[in-house]
């Protein structure tokens, strides 16, 4: 099991914000804190999802596509004089 590590910040956030967030918390029976850290969370899990689907399309990418098909002209016959 692992033991998650807990850390206080401090957060400039204008009077007004925080008057409005308290009600949305309280709304969703969350304290402030708790809101904040979830969206934090959800913010860090979509770009670790993010990175993680950019080097997945971009190593597709770079082993490319198989199209099928070949080469069933001559440069010859295509370039004829």
């Amino acid at each position: 099991m692992e033991v998650l590590m807990k850390q206080n910040i401090t957060l400039a956030i204008e009077k007004e914000l925080i008057k409005k967030g308290k009600i949305i918390a309280a709304r969703k029976d969350k304290s402030v804190s708790k809101m904040i850290s979830d969206l934090l969370e959800e913010m860090v899990y979509q770009e670790d999802r993010y990175e993680a689907a950019m080097r997945s399309a971009l190593a597709i990418l770079k082993k490319g596509f198989n199209l099928g098909g070949g080469v069933t002209w001559k440069r010859e016959d295509l370039y004829e004089r």
